[in-house]
């Protein structure tokens, strides 16, 4: 044949199924004939110009993905699988069709958690073809189920992880400090919720420095800008207190405060912490780990700081306390000595009396026992001009004085000798 001859294709590209050209020889992709293409004719429109199925298939993935750009599709999750490498796989059906989806690994951070059977959801991706296996099949980057199913399963495994840590238990919740001198604040340095914090901080008249550690509130990079932001409070360590929080959105703008990530955080933090996420109806996972939940950013500046009215009248309520306390110990004391005083002096008088009749029973004993209780009884005891008690009848000489003691005196006497020349 003739014809006008072209260079032939770069190694390795793929040949324009599309393009009509004069004959050329173009090299076949695992071939052992190159692929002739007569005037007129196109790639594939006869077995000299068959083109290969890596070509076709790459050749349909790049019309489909010309044709289609990124959309939404809704239908029902089916045959859903987690590859070990991280990628998900399933198939969105309706009543009368299905097709295959995939949700790379790198894509999953903007869909909230893996979808279950049987579950309604839209999804945004591409239609694109697995070149591979010649598969058409949609390419998944986000997944938003009816109602509230994938966000509320997202929060049940989170919590469920955090629970199984210990980080939701009360019994490691801190207390906040009384009166903290440095606060630092993680948020949006343009939100309303610095404005807020700001405003109650002056309206009060705390004592108190306020530390911005600036951090994006939503968005993707939202959990990444938090757990740094957390860390530099960490690293920093001159804050007494933290306020980790946003002003109030809508559910997919406070999403950041969900993420595990942001959780592990704020329940890592070494100074104690408070969470004020969105308004008072919205609860995230980073108020079960926080040390503190407030409602709105406005009452986690009031719960962090004590006003000059506050600090006054809870003076002036512990002045009061005192001096109750101090009289009631003074009439405590006053009751307690009298008390002991009537005690003391019946216990005094008790011991009077005991030792009263010891005594006399003593001299009960020792009156028996003494002579005048034997004279009483009708004797008597004689004793000389010296007093010494003669108890003898040889202490007795002729004619000598003394004295007969008895029971109510003395009777002088004198010895006599008898006939026989004996004392009598």
């Amino acid at each position: 044949m003739t014809g006008r001859r072209q260079p032939p294709a770069p190694s390795g590209a793929e040949p324009d199924l599309f393009a009509l050209a004069d004959p050329v020889i173009e090299p076949s992709r695992g071939a052992s004939e190159p692929i002739v293409s007569i005037a007129g004719e196109y790639p594939g429109e006869s077995a000299r110009s068959a083109v290969a199925v890596s070509v076709l298939t790459q050749t349909a993935r790049d019309v489909i993905e010309g044709a289609f750009i990124p959309l939404w599709v809704r239908g029902e999750i089916s045959d859903f699988k987690s590859h070990r490498n991280g990628h998900w796989y399933f198939c969105l059906r309706d009543s009368t069709a299905q097709i295959r989806c995939v949700a790379w690994k790198r894509d999953q951070r903007g869909i909230p958690a893996p979808p279950d059977d049987g579950m309604q959801v839209a999804a945004f991706g591409r239609l694109t073809v697995y070149a591979a296996r010649g598969e058409m099949q949609y390419t998944v980057t986000r997944l938003e189920a009816e109602g509230d199913g994938l966000r509320r399963k997202a929060l049940e495994i989170t919590r469920a992880r955090l629970e199984a840590d210990g980080l939701l238990s009360l019994e490691r919740k801190r207390p906040l400090p009384r009166f903290p001198r440095v606060i630092a604040v993680v948020t949006s340095p343009d939100g309303a919720a610095l404005h807020d914090i700001v405003s109650v901080v002056r309206r009060r008249g705390a004592d108190v420095r306020l530390v911005v550690v600036p951090a994006a509130v939503q968005g993707q990079t939202a959990p990444e800008e938090l757990c740094f932001a957390m860390d530099q409070v960490n690293r920093w360590g001159g804050a007494d207190l933290v306020i980790v929080g946003r002003g109030g959105g809508a559910r997919e703008d406070l999403w950041a405060f969900n993420d595990e990530r942001v959780a592990r955080a704020v329940a890592a933090c070494h100074a104690p912490t408070i969470s004020a996420v969105g308004h008072e109806i919205d609860i995230s996972i980073c108020d079960l780990v926080a040390d503190l939940r407030a409602a709105t950013p406005t009452a986690a500046a009031e719960a962090a700081t004590a006003s000059r009215a506050e600090l006054a009248a809870e003076l002036r309520k512990l002045s009061l306390r005192m001096h109750g306390a101090v009289r009631a110990g003074v009439r405590e004391r006053a009751d307690a000595l009298r008390h002991l005083g009537r005690d003391l002096a019946g216990a005094a008088g008790a011991h009077v009396a005991q030792r009263r009749g010891a005594l006399q029973g003593v001299a009960a004993r020792l009156h028996a026992l003494s002579p005048v209780s034997t004279l009483a009884r009708g004797y008597a005891v004689a004793r000389d001009a010296d007093g010494v008690t003669l108890s003898s009848v040889a202490a007795f000489q002729p004619n000598m004085p003394f004295d007969l003691v008895v029971r109510d005196g003395v009777v002088p006497a004198t010895v006599r000798p008898s006939t026989n020349g004996d004392v009598a």
